[in-house]
């Protein structure tokens, strides 16, 4: 009787192990989860939402220990909303909406956003409000995104940052959808 319970014991042993490995390959690899802590994002995202993001939607970027393992296999695209360190100090978790891509030059005129001299602004009706002021002209550097949030005059964003841009390896997943209070996918 002694060896069915060491077995039995080890049979449970063996499977909590292999579901701890497993799960901690989905969250450090595959998916990111994301508290949200201000309203620089409303009203697309609230303060207090819990969301995920995919980890594999631009290629594969991970940290494992002092190493960095960084590929690309697709560009973030203009209004993808981005989880990703923050420039100025990487410990800190951001989340913003790409306004600027590599080699663009992006401008705020009066509110409106322009991308590399347009004549007609940047369709942001996702926006709370109308953003305050002028800023710019910045261009883009490559592997590079030029980030705002969505609350643009409650944001600290890409326009106050002392290293302006996102950098690719930077970008940890894409925003994908909030699981609580209530589910709701995140365009």
């Amino acid at each position: 009787m002694n060896k069915l319970i060491v077995k039995k014991i080890l049979s449970t042993v063996k499977t909590t192990l292999i579901a701890f490995l497993l799960a901690l390959f989905v969250v450090t690899c595959i998916i990111i989860n994301a508290v949200i802590p201000s309203e620089s994002m409303e009203k697309t995202i609230m303060t207090g939402d819990r969301l995920i993001g995919n980890r594999l939607a631009y290629g594969i970027n991970l940290q494992i220990g002092d190493k960095q393992i960084c590929k690309k296999m697709r560009d973030p695209k203009l209004f993808d909303i981005i989880i990703f360190r923050y420039p100025d100090d990487e410990s800190e978790l951001y989340i913003k909406r790409i306004i600027g891509l590599p080699g663009e030059t992006v401008e705020i005129k009066d509110g409106d956003v322009y991308i590399d001299g347009s004549k007609k602004p940047l369709d942001d009706s996702f926006t709370a409000e109308k953003t305050e002021g002028s800023f710019g002209p910045y261009t883009v550097p490559k592997d590079s995104y030029f980030v705002m949030g969505d609350n643009r005059n409650c944001s600290y964003d890409s326009r106050f940052w002392d290293n302006t841009y996102v950098r690719f390896d930077e970008i940890l997943g894409k925003a994908v959808f909030r699981y609580y209070p209530g589910f709701k996918l995140i365009k």
